[in-house]
């Protein structure tokens, strides 16, 4: 599609129209997106065979995930190396969150570039990887495939607003965590809905297949904490997608971070969240569970990049807009690790 013509149809994000192309866009370039930075052997096949044995067998053995991830060190081994020789580092993003990792629809570069938050980070840590942030390749990726792309070496890390959780520690390696959010609902200014409570009896809520969202909604329905009449039947590969059902009436409510929320609520001004968030939960870079080197790099990079305000600064520029800057959000978690 010419540029110009994809600029003109997206042109305002608040509109059912927009977000409509901008879904199907995402199930579109659920492939390697283009970039100018050099390229390597062309290869996306990354890593090893086959997955390490996860560490935490049961979920419930683990407590306080997002304290779970290796100390920071600048030592470098087997995944690292590899990555060097290659000459890039593959990250799967999300390329439709605004604000996050999302195509500016209204950028008047001629090769229109991914922005965000999330791309802000996986830019700096091909930066101290590789000496230059360039040396990255995107690829996007649906929510419910984050994990399966790490463990097929399809990319070798994920910088998606991935939330740092018990089960997936028996999937995938975390780095520790460089943002605080939580669960929130976003429904219409109009409706009545008051917050994650029994304004939602009966209502139909959208949440992304894959997500901590759905996931609360399906523990708390069973134990009886979300109203039993509460639809929660609706599960889309992108978040986005939920916005785009909510716009055109087939649900009454989103659930999905409050962080997200509220970039959401900027793009469409009709409408809001609704209540406090009822859930604390922490993003972190995703990885492979055998590379213990890359980890322990990335727990590194994270550390410089909080102390020398390159967090800070990545924030006020793309989220202090809708979070604001006295936010819980507007400092990054103190990590501990194990």
């Amino acid at each position: 599609m010419h540029a110009r013509r994809l600029r003109a149809s997206l042109k305002g994000w608040g509109g059912v129209g927009a977000m409509a192309v901008v879904c199907a866009l995402a199930v579109a370039f659920v492939l390697l997106l283009p970039h100018t930075q050099p390229r390597g052997d062309g290869s996306t096949g990354l890593g090893g065979p086959g997955v390490a044995a996860g560490r935490w067998a049961k979920a419930e053995a683990c407590e306080n995930p997002q304290d779970q991830s290796l100390p920071p060190s600048n030592a470098e081994g087997d995944t690292i190396a590899a990555i060097k020789q290659r000459g890039y580092v593959s990250v799967g993003v999300d390329q439709n969150s605004y604000r996050w990792g999302y195509r500016n629809p209204n950028a008047t570069e001629k090769n229109v570039e991914l922005e965000g938050f999330d791309i802000d980070l996986a830019r700096r840590i091909a930066q101290e990887l590789l000496g230059d942030p360039d040396r990255i390749r995107f690829k996007a990726i649906p929510t419910n495939q984050r994990v399966p792309a790490i463990q097929s070496g399809q990319v070798d890390m994920v910088v998606r607003t991935m939330t740092i959780t018990c089960s997936r520690l028996a999937d995938v390696a975390f780095s520790a965590p460089y943002f605080l959010t939580g669960q929130q609902v976003l429904a219409p200014n109009t409706s009545t809905i008051k917050g994650y409570d029994e304004t939602l009896a009966g209502r139909r809520i959208c949440s992304a297949a894959g997500s901590t969202a759905y996931d609360n909604l399906a523990a708390d329905q069973k134990s009886g904490k979300l109203p039993a009449s509460t639809d929660i039947s609706t599960t889309v590969p992108n978040q986005l997608d939920c916005l785009v059902r909510l716009q055109l009436g087939e649900v009454d409510a989103v659930v999905t971070d409050g962080a997200l929320a509220a970039s959401q609520a900027a793009q469409d001004p009709t409408v809001e969240l609704k209540g406090d968030r009822f859930t604390t939960e922490y993003y972190g870079v995703a990885m492979k569970k055998d590379a213990d080197d890359l980890v322990r790099r990335v727990n590194r990079i994270l550390a410089d990049y909080r102390a020398d305000g390159g967090w800070k600064a990545s924030y006020d520029k793309w989220l202090s807009p809708t979070l604001g800057r006295d936010s819980e959000s507007a400092t990054p978690p103190t990590p501990r690790y194990r």
